[in-house]
């Protein structure tokens, strides 16, 4: 993972390490334990890249895999 932007509409904007970019959709895990917490836009909007993937300052993660495979691919921005 090279960047996120969390976006007001509780998805991010991903840019993976292959360049591409992909829209992942967090609104269905905003029900579940510990990714509550991220309905506050203000906290979601803290979201960062850690170790690879996407990161919140309370230690909720997702899996790389699981942001790659469910993203929607937008382009590849890829400036190698």
């Amino acid at each position: 993972m090279k960047t996120v932007v969390a976006k007001d509409d509780h998805t991010l904007e991903l840019q993976f390490e292959s360049g591409e970019v992909g829209i992942y959709d967090f609104n269905p895990h905003l029900e579940f334990g510990i990714f509550q917490e991220l309905k506050d836009l203000d906290y979601f909007r803290q979201a960062r890249v850690e170790n690879g993937t996407v990161a919140w300052p309370n230690e909720q993660d997702v899996c790389p895999d699981t942001l790659y495979e469910g993203s929607l691919k937008l382009a590849n921005r890829d400036q190698s």
